[in-house]
């Protein structure tokens, strides 16, 4: 059975190939993969390696965990498999086993057909405020 590790504290960007080679350095059969954003596709500075003996994932942490790589110090640890996380989940819904509660938003704009008196409409608020910025700068450059 292989072994997952996590690998954190990873430049925004390295050079895979240097990675490997650090891996290979330590042991055979260890396959490592980034973590990327999904909206940019940039490293989010962790990823995980799978390890197929278990006295090889032993001495990659043994020997990597704290070992400086492109400026930053590794930090390498086994890994929890989604089943066996503690309740001090961050995951919505907590504990394992219970259900995930929906994620609100953050980013979601509200519109309103009725405008309040003395409001400005909030579906032209992106508007309004660039035109400000407009008219601020041009004042500034008088």
């Amino acid at each position: 059975m292989s072994v997952r590790l996590y690998v954190g504290n990873l430049p925004q960007s390295f050079d895979a190939k240097e990675l490997d080679a650090l891996f290979a350095s330590v042991g055979e059969g260890i396959r490592f993969k980034a973590v990327q954003d999904r909206e940019t596709g940039a490293g989010r500075g962790f990823g995980f390696a799978n390890v197929e003996d278990e006295k090889v994932a032993d001495a990659v942490i043994e020997q990597l965990n704290g070992r400086e790589f492109a400026g930053n110090a590794l930090r390498i640890e086994r890994s929890e498999r989604r089943d066996e996380r503690r309740s001090n989940d961050r995951r919505p819904g907590g504990a394992p086993g219970t259900p995930a509660v929906a994620r609100k938003a953050v980013n979601k704009v509200v519109h309103r057909d009725s405008v309040e008196e003395g409001a400005p409409d909030p579906r032209w608020a992106g508007e309004l405020a660039k035109l400000k910025n407009l008219l601020d700068n041009q004042k500034a450059a008088v």
